[in-house]
């Protein structure tokens, strides 16, 4: 006996329908491993910071993250947000409607799709996306649009991500794509440069 075919489905087409509302990260044991041998993750880094302010100033957007993934959370090594040169970034969770702090939940933004696809992701407007427009930063921050990107380092592991977000609808196109992929590529050689140093000390 034939089982009946099942109707097609002619939904509108989405880029973004094949990924999980929060993405399986079969990766984050060992990238938390790579991490601690870093010594990256646990606390904000001067640099991070100095680094993400300089992406918000190329992109001129208003937020900026280094952004490191592990099984359960996100923690910005690097921020920088509206603000941000004239007091310090408050560490902890971001209450409602305020600006991002140093730490989100792994179901909260759009870098957990970054890291697990390894591929950089542009949002001109998160709105577009039935999948993505959901997603709890829209409401609590008011995040209309997202540009990121992976650090993936010489070893093959992504450590995370950097990225800028506004709450404006940005039409970032093709250069902020290269954009985004050029600056995650220059602090990966940063860190690279961190891990030779710490190298060289244990050495001395």
């Amino acid at each position: 006996m034939t089982r009946p075919v099942p109707r097609a489905s002619y939904a509108s087409y989405d880029p973004t329908r094949h990924l999980l509302l929060t993405p399986e990260d079969h990766e984050a044991p060992a990238r938390v491993a790579r991490l601690r041998e870093l010594g990256i993750g646990d606390a904000p880094l001067p640099a991070f910071d100095a680094f993400a302010r300089k992406l918000a100033r190329t992109t001129r957007a208003p937020y900026a993250m280094v952004n490191f993934i592990d099984e359960h959370r996100q923690y910005f090594a690097g921020l920088y947000t509206p603000g941000s040169d004239q007091a310090p970034v408050e560490l902890g969770p971001a209450p409602p409607s305020a600006r991002p702090g140093r730490v989100m939940a792994r179901d909260h933004g759009y870098c957990p799709h970054v890291i697990v696809r390894r591929k950089a992701l542009v949002l001109e407007d998160v709105c577009d996306y039935p999948r993505f427009a959901g997603n709890p930063v829209v409401d609590e921050i008011g995040i209309r649009s997202y540009l990121g990107a992976p650090l993936i380092d010489r070893t093959g592991m992504a450590l995370g991500t950097v990225c800028v977000v506004d709450l404006e609808r940005r039409p970032w196109g093709r250069e902020g794509l290269e954009t985004i992929k050029s600056m995650a590529a220059e602090l990966v050689e940063q860190i690279h440069r961190m891990e030779r140093r710490q190298a060289e000390a244990g050495e001395g």
